[in-house]
């Protein structure tokens, strides 16, 4: 049976939820497949964890113009410059544990979900240490200098247009695939009658005579989440807009979304951290949240129209460019945008089709299975769910 190794860093959340996708996935293949998912920062060491993690997040909220200029200068800076081989020296002082980890596995393919274990993994290929293929996965909308590490055996893409990028910074036509992002096997049946939008609205406790917006996340700009609630309460008079409002494991913003319920019965829905975000995004008319690459593959894969707001400096705000070049998204660069905006969308019901037709034609709900086909190149069909 083949093995595959699945390799994430828990830098923010959508490379772990793509490896997540990949792991679920192959689970249904016919012929059966080994697939075992690894996050990187479980096995380095607890400082660079900590910079690599909690400093990234800290840094893109609390100083967003030094991060779009790191972004930036760090995509002209090329794979052989010293800046480069410097960081990733000190990458492979504080990932010893994680190359016994990748050996110990003894894989027959690995997927990367970012590019650090890519980068790993390439110098043990080039040291003769492992003989079997390594593939990369991108996960955003447009291509960052970080993602092209030299000598995987392909390279996975979310757009044509990512792939022309890849081939304009040189790499071989033949080992790039234009594949999408994967998404959990959750959201890759949206006609089936279990993620109707009005049975998943009517489960929550809402009207599905009356709109509904899903809104995910706060951020800079807009305010937090449960603020942005109750202004979006407030819009087009008593009782028009009913809200699913998602904390994730935010538990203070949960309970103010728990006290705004109680204020406004039948009006919201407060949520904290859930594996059913699917039937959420089901039941919504328009969602609002950050445009990162996993969350809004997932709107497209259901074909849900987007409101997006606080893009992060650099791959969010490329995502947010492609959606609204390709018309699936609207974006809101302050809270005053976002009241006006949802407004006015939700007071125009053939423009939020029109979105959503764009999003659904944009949308690969199988991604992850034309990944895994290129990956064990064979076939990847699944049984029934």
């Amino acid at each position: 049976m083949t093995k595959l190794l699945i390799l994430s860093v828990s830098a923010g959340n959508g490379h772990v939820r793509a490896a997540q996708a990949l792991a679920a996935t192959a689970q249904t293949l016919v012929p059966p497949c080994t697939a075992v998912h690894i996050d990187a920062m479980a096995h380095v060491a607890g400082g660079f964890r900590k910079l690599y993690t909690d400093w990234y997040i800290q840094l893109v909220n609390r100083a967003p113009e030094l991060w779009s200029y790191l972004h930036q200068r760090t995509d002209s800076t090329p794979h052989h410059a010293p800046s480069q081989r410097l960081r990733r020296g000190i990458e492979r002082l504080s990932t010893g544990a994680l190359l016994k980890e990748i050996h110990r596995e003894k894989p027959d393919a690995v997927v990367c979900t970012h590019f650090l274990p890519a980068e790993l993994l390439m110098r043990e290929r080039n040291r003769g240490r492992i003989d079997y293929p390594v593939w990369l996965q991108i996960t955003d909308y447009d291509l960052h200098n970080m993602w092209l590490v030299p000598g995987m055996a392909g390279y996975l893409a979310a757009t044509e247009e990512v792939a022309f990028r890849l081939r304009a910074r040189g790499i071989p036509e033949d080992r790039i695939h234009v594949t999408g992002i994967p998404v959990m096997p959750a959201f890759s049946e949206p006609g089936v009658p279990a993620l109707a939008r009005n049975a998943c609205a009517a489960e929550l406790g809402l009207d599905p005579s009356r709109p509904v917006l899903l809104m995910a996340s706060g951020g800079a700009g807009v305010g937090d989440l449960a603020s942005m609630v109750e202004r979006v309460l407030g819009l087009g008079g008593e009782g028009n807009f009913q809200v699913i409002a998602v904390a994730g494991r935010n538990v203070e913003a949960h309970g103010k979304l728990e006290a705004l319920a109680r204020r406004y019965p039948g009006r919201v829905v407060a949520i904290g951290f859930t594996n059913e975000m699917h039937r959420m995004m089901a039941a919504a008319d328009l969602v609002v949240t950050k445009p990162g690459g996993l969350t809004v593959s997932e709107c497209l894969a259901l074909g849900k129209p987007m409101l997006l707001i606080s893009p992060i400096p650099g791959q969010e705000e490329h995502n947010a460019g492609f959606l609204m070049e390709e018309g699936a998204a609207w974006l809101a660069y302050d809270a005053i945008g976002l009241d006006y905006k949802v407004a006015r969308l939700m007071a125009d019901p053939a423009k939020l089709a029109n979105m959503a037709a764009r999003s659904r034609a944009l949308g690969k709900p199988q991604a992850a299975r034309a990944v895994l086909q290129h990956v064990l190149g064979t076939p990847a069909t699944g049984t029934a769910a």
